[in-house]
């Protein structure tokens, strides 16, 4: 039989590929099931449902093989104001570092916008129910797996709570390389940083979830209501 360890490992390898799957050829996949080859909010919507398939798929792994709690660090509760303090806390923090950031980057590479995310911007114009669900996958779906489910597995296979940090934050980087520039890489590397800090520190995935959810939000709304043209230091 497999060991803890072999489960934790397979887990952590599978959800990085079915993540990284669903990045790289849903809309595809999405194209050929449906014959519409255009970037359409339904076409967007139905890569959200894939995402929420993947965390069912890691849920159903998690029961049938590791047989054992999803979250291996149980939740700890907190206070109201606390949930407010830390949401506020951290998307302060996640925003004026990734500002600084891009704007390095900017500085150093001259990097234009992705294009990836020009085309989002257009499918989102005033379509505000796709935004919500959107941003609610993002928070729910990523957080879960990427800290919830992959962090505290990798830091129990290797008993070092900083490769838990570095690794869970660098998949979460990774996995944002498909919209095509260095930014989308080294900013949600920071953020994932900063969010498996917190995660490490105070054990509370519910915080982590609102937090990007806001912070997601707050960026789709930007994009929303302000032309792209003008958006190339966002």
């Amino acid at each position: 039989m497999m060991s803890l360890n072999g489960k934790y490992a397979l887990g952590v390898l599978l959800t990085f590929v079915l993540l990284a799957a669903v990045m790289l050829y849903v809309f595809p996949l999405i194209y050929f099931i449906t014959g519409i080859k255009a970037f359409t909010p339904t076409n967007f919507g139905y890569t959200r449902i894939a995402l929420w398939l993947v965390l069912a798929l890691i849920l159903a792994y998690n029961f049938f093989i590791e047989k054992g709690s999803f979250l291996l660090w149980k939740d700890k509760k907190y206070p109201v104001l606390f949930y407010i303090k830390a949401v506020i806390a951290l998307y302060v923090i996640c925003a004026f570092g990734g500002a600084m950031l891009n704007l390095i980057i900017q500085l150093l590479t001259q990097e234009g916008m992705s294009r990836k995310l020009v085309q989002i911007s257009s499918v989102f114009k005033n379509n505000y129910l796709l935004i919500i669900l959107t941003c609610f996958t993002a928070g729910a779906v990523e957080e879960l797996l990427m800290r919830g489910y992959i962090q505290p597995r990798i830091e129990h296979l290797y008993r070092n709570p900083y490769i838990g940090i570095i690794v869970s934050a660098a998949l979460f980087g990774i996995l944002h390389s498909t919209y095509g520039t260095i930014g989308q890489v080294v900013i949600p590397f920071f953020i994932g940083t900063v969010f498996a800090l917190f995660y490490k520190k105070y054990t509370n995935i519910k915080i982590l979830i609102i937090c990007h959810f806001m912070y997601d939000f707050v960026s789709m709304m930007i994009l929303n209501c302000i032309d792209i043209k003008h958006l190339s230091a966002f």
